[in-house]
């Protein structure tokens, strides 16, 4: 239980940390990003949307009399892909800042500067890039299976709340290792490894994820930098030591 509570506040506490001087100006150039990228995607995400459904979802099919249901079950994968889309993104292009930042932090709360660091954040672009990609391609394999599952719940009573907390947990899962990644992959830990680290701390690195979604909601483009400042405190206190 404490595992659980613990990570849970881990990006709270995050929060608390990256506002200290010295590390907001990693967050300036991620945050004005964050913005555009939310505001482009909510503009698409509107203008596509009754496209994406008349499409898939067609009022003269053989089966339109399932159409309420499906809707509600398109509508939440639509939803899905479009947050989970904007944080892929957001991602992609903050993590050479957000592996700087993730450096600095553990630095400050250690007082050493991790082997594998980038020294700048232009140094730093390749190496996140790189490994960004590796994570989506990840990502994107356990989330096909997912996928199927949410179109067969519609026509099987009861599967769409089974397939409701699997997309959670895997959505709790993938943004422990997108934002987990930062700080042990700036002390060279390839990604198997890294995910063999998180499961064995199974529910707290879950719970992390939670708290990460909760702040997204709540707080919205400040979350990604406070996530980057909780998954160093979670490295620097818990996981380093089992590396």
């Amino acid at each position: 239980m404490n595992g659980l509570i613990d990570g849970l506040l881990l990006p709270l506490q995050g929060l608390r940390l990256v506002f200290r001087p010295g590390f907001r100006r990693y967050m300036i150039v991620p945050l004005l990003l964050n913005i555009v990228i939310f505001w482009l995607l909510a503009w698409l995400g509107t203008h596509y949307f009754d496209g994406f459904m008349n499409h898939y979802l067609p009022e003269d099919a053989w089966w339109s009399f399932l159409r309420p249901v499906l809707w509600v079950v398109f509508a939440l994968a639509y939803a899905m892909l479009m947050f989970y889309g904007f944080t892929i993104l957001a991602n992609l292009i903050a993590s050479p800042f957000n592996s700087v930042l993730a450096a600095r932090l553990e630095e400050h709360l250690t007082g050493q500067r991790p082997d594998g660091a980038q020294t700048g954040v232009l140094a730093a672009i390749g190496p996140a890039v790189r490994a960004e990609l590796n994570k989506l391609l990840y990502m994107a394999s356990r989330m096909v299976p997912l996928l199927i599952l949410l179109a067969v719940s519609a026509l099987i009573p009861g599967l769409n709340l089974v397939v409701t907390v699997l997309w959670l947990l895997a959505g709790f899962w993938f943004l422990t290792l997108e934002y987990l990644d930062y700080p042990m992959a700036n002390h060279d830990l390839p990604p198997q490894r890294q995910r063999e680290l998180l499961r064995q701390r199974r529910f707290k690195s879950l719970a992390f994820g939670a708290g990460v979604t909760g702040m997204m909601l709540v707080l919205g483009f400040v979350a990604m930098p406070a996530s980057v400042a909780g998954a160093t405190l979670y490295w620097v206190r818990d996981l380093r030591a089992r590396a």
